[in-house]
C-alpha cells in the first residue's frame, strides 16, 4: 500500500516496514485491528457531510485521552457525519497530507471497539490520499486543524464497502464510529524547523539548511569515509526526543560517499515515509535515537551498520558502500 523505498529494502535478517503504522509489540494492543487503510475497491463518490447523529463520548474527553464512546442510538445517517469536538489551532489538513493522529474506532450498533492507537502507544501516520485510506477519513478530516478532536460516523460506502473487514469483525453493513485526535499534518514540502548548527568538520559532508521543502544539498568532501557512525544535527529542533523503540515520519535523501550519487529520496518521490527504528538498518536506528523531532540530521553510515556486502538488488548501492543521509524528523509516532 505504501511504496517501498530503498531505505527499508533491508537485507535478510532485518524486518521490513509494516504496511500501515507500527505496533510496539503486543502489550496493550487492541484485540482487533483495522487501521483505516483503504479497501482495494475504494472508489465511492464524494459524500454529503452532515453533523450527526453521533454517539456521546462519555469518558476521556480531553484531547489525546483515550475516549470511551457510547453505542449508537437508532439508525445512523446514510451520509458521512463529522463533528469537531475540540477545535485546534494548528495547520489545516489538506488532501494528500500525512496526518499523524491517535484514534479509536468502534461499530455503531454494538459499540465494539475494533481498534485504537492509544493502547498501542503508537500514533498513526497515513496519507489522506485516495486508495490509501478509507474515504470517510479522507473527506472527514480535510479542512480540520492540527490539535483538533474529530468524531465521525462512517457508513459502509465510505468505509470498508460491502466486503467489510472480516479480520476485525466489521460487516459490510456496519457504520463505523471514529474519534480522531489530530496531532499534526504534513506534506511533501514539510521540512525541519529549528536552529542551524555549525558544520565545522571539513572531513564530513555539508548539508544544505534550506527549509522550503526542496531537497537539501549534500556535498561530500574529498576525504576518506569515516569508519564509525556519524549522526550530527544540521538543524536542531525543539521537539521530543526519539527513542530506540519509536517510529518516525521523515523526509530524507541518501547519496553514496564515493561519487556523491543520489540513490534514494522522499523529495524526488514527493511522498513522506514512516518507519519503526527497529525495522531499518542499524545506522538509521542508532543515528536517530535521541535526536529531537523537528531536526535535520546528517547520518554517515559505514558498511558494517548499513548494507555491508548485501546491498538492495537493483539499487545504486554497491557492496561495502558508505552511505550519507540527510533526514528531517517531522514527527514521532
Amino acid at each position: 500500500m505504501r511504496r517501498r523505498s530503498l531505505l527499508i529494502a533491508v537485507p535478510a535478517g532485518l524486518v521490513t516496514l509494516a504496511a500501515c503504522g507500527d505496533d510496539k509489540g503486543d502489550s496493550g494492543k487492541a484485540s482487533e485491528s483495522a487501521e483505516p487503510s483503504a479497501p482495494e475497491t475504494s472508489a465511492a463518490p464524494p459524500p454529503k457531510i452532515v453533523d450527526g447523529p453521533l454517539p456521546a463520548i462519555t469518558a476521556g474527553k480531553k484531547f489525546d485521552e483515550k475516549p470511551t464512546v457510547a453505542k449508537g442510538s437508532g439508525e445512523p445517517s446514510k451520509d458521512l457525519a463529522v463533528k469537531t469536538v475540540i477545535a485546534g489551532n494548528g495547520r489545516t489538513v489538506a488532501e494528500n497530507d500525512y496526518v499523524v493522529a491517535n484514534y479509536l474506532g468502534q461499530i455503531w450498533d454494538t459499540g465494539k471497539v475494533f481498534d485504537n492507537s492509544y493502547d498501542r502507544g503508537a500514533r498513526l501516520a497515513l496519507p489522506l490520499t485516495q486508495g490509501q485510506i478509507i474515504d470517510g477519513w479522507r473527506y472527514g478530516l480535510i479542512g480540520k486543524k492540527a490539535g483538533s478532536r474529530v468524531q465521525m460516523a462512517v457508513p459502509p460506502t465510505w468505509g470498508y464497502g460491502k466486503q467489510g473487514n472480516p479480520q476485525a469483525g466489521i460487516k459490510g453493513t456496519d457504520t463505523l464510529v471514529f474519534v480522531v485526535d489530530v496531532q499534526g499534518t504534513f506534506n511533501a514540502k514539510s521540512s525541519a524547523e529549528g536552529s542551524e548548527v555549525a558544520q565545522d568538520n571539513i572531513d564530513l559532508p555539508k548539508v544544505g539548511t534550506n527549509t522550503d521543502g526542496k531537497a537539501p544539498s549534500i556535498k561530500v568532501p574529498d576525504a576518506a569515509a569515516p569508519k564509525e557512525l556519524v549522526a550530527n544535527y544540521v538543524i536542531e529542533g525543539d521537539g521530543e526526543k526519539v527513542g530506540a523503540q519509536d517510529s518516525v515520519l521523515v523526509q530524507y535523501k541518501g547519496v553514496l560517499w564515493d561519487g556523491g550519487k543520489e540513490f534514494d529520496s522522499t523529495y524526488k518521490r514527493g511522498q513522506l515515509t514512516s518507519f519503526s527504528l527497529q525495522q531499518v538498518v542499524k545506522g538509521w536506528s542508532q543515528g536517530l535515537t535521541g535526536k529531537k523531532v523537528g531536526s535535520r540530521v546528517l547520518i554517515v553510515i559505514p558498511p558494517k551498520l548499513g548494507y555491508g556486502d548485501n546491498p538492495p538488488q537493483g539499487s545504486e548501492i554497491k557492496k561495502d558502500s558508505t552511505l550519507v543521509f540527510t533526514v528531517d524528523i517531522l514527527a514521532k509516532l
